[in-house]
């Protein structure tokens, strides 16, 4: 039976969003949907912004960055009235199912809506990783490689300098970003939320003793979640008197061209979702576990709890020497 499916991009925008809504709205088409896409996430959706979705709406979209379905953080969804704001707009649109694109706070919007007997699916988008219930979140290898390329270019002078590097990237309150670039940006100090508050004066005596190995430049890591980026670059300067300079990488990673990894998992997922709709079941999270999609019941998702990877962790830092 056709059905009437709504789409939203919700909370931070993610390179691979667009791939996600381009397979919701043609996989939709393809089995005789009706799709109705939701500008500017949950916001817009109490403020009825929604339009019919063709296949020519997405037309080109694969490869661009941010969202064509625009994104907002909504105060007033998180009230029981905004809430029953938007359950009207879904009912009176004669929504069958709505799919929402975002992270956890998106997550629990929508299981709210479920709440109140809407169908819900979610697709985890953000770059931060930090879904609990998913082995991959779409945007997460963009921003790695839009990050590496930063530090690549940040290493080449420090190099030239002889300076120790801090480069603060994104992630929120977790450590996978800050992971990835240690590792593959060669980085002597990895510092994540996941290992506790750093202690200063340890970080600058192992500058200090890297300097004296002959090392010629420093390259640390700070994730988001730690922060006091310029805070340590100053400390380690007087403390070392090795030049020291920080840099905040900030929202520059979260913009650009998708990666065919972000494009493909983006593909599958809003495939997926479709499947699940078509097939009558709701209220599920899309997941990629152990290399498959699989679908997880939404208060079960929530209430999953990772961990960052211990593995990659002891690398990083074996790595560092």
């Amino acid at each position: 039976m056709s059905k009437v499916i709504g789409v939203l991009t919700s909370g931070g925008d993610a390179p691979g969003m667009n791939a996600v809504v381009r397979a919701i709205v043609r996989c939709g088409l393809s089995k005789g949907h009706k799709i109705l896409g939701v500008d500017r996430g949950y916001e817009g959706l109490m403020n009825n912004e929604i339009e019919e979705m063709k296949s020519h709406s997405v037309s080109d979209v694969i490869g661009r960055g941010g969202t064509i379905l625009q994104s907002a953080r909504s105060k007033q969804f998180m009230t029981e009235e905004g809430v029953m704001q938007a359950v009207n707009v879904i009912k009176a649109n004669s929504m069958d199912a709505l799919i929402v694109i975002g992270g956890d706070g998106s997550f629990k919007g929508a299981r709210e809506l479920a709440k109140k007997g809407i169908n819900v699916i979610g697709i985890p988008g953000t770059i931060d990783l930090d879904i609990d219930c998913t082995d991959y979140t779409i945007g997460f290898d963009t921003a790695v490689n839009t990050a590496m390329e930063a530090i690549e270019k940040i290493r080449d002078t420090s190099s030239s300098h002889n300076r120790c590097s801090i480069v603060e990237v994104m992630g929120r309150n977790a450590g996978y970003i800050a992971l990835w670039c240690s590792i593959s940006g060669g980085a002597e100090i990895t510092l994540i939320p996941e290992k506790g508050e750093p202690d200063f004066k340890d970080i600058a005596n192992q500058v200090a003793e890297n300097k004296n190995m002959g090392k010629k430049h420093e390259l640390i890591i700070v994730a988001e979640g730690i922060g006091k980026t310029a805070e340590l670059a100053e400390y380690i300067e007087n403390e070392t008197g090795i030049t020291t300079r920080a840099t905040i990488l900030g929202y520059l990673q979260r913009g650009g061209r998708p990666t065919a990894i972000d494009r493909i998992h983006g593909s599958m997922m809003g495939s997926k979702a479709i499947d699940l709709i078509d097939s009558g079941v709701y209220n599920r999270i899309v997941a990629l576990k152990n290399g498959d999609y699989v679908d997880i019941e939404i208060n079960e998702a929530l209430n999953m709890k990772k961990d960052i990877n211990e593995e990659m962790y002891r690398v990083a830092k074996a790595l560092a020497y």
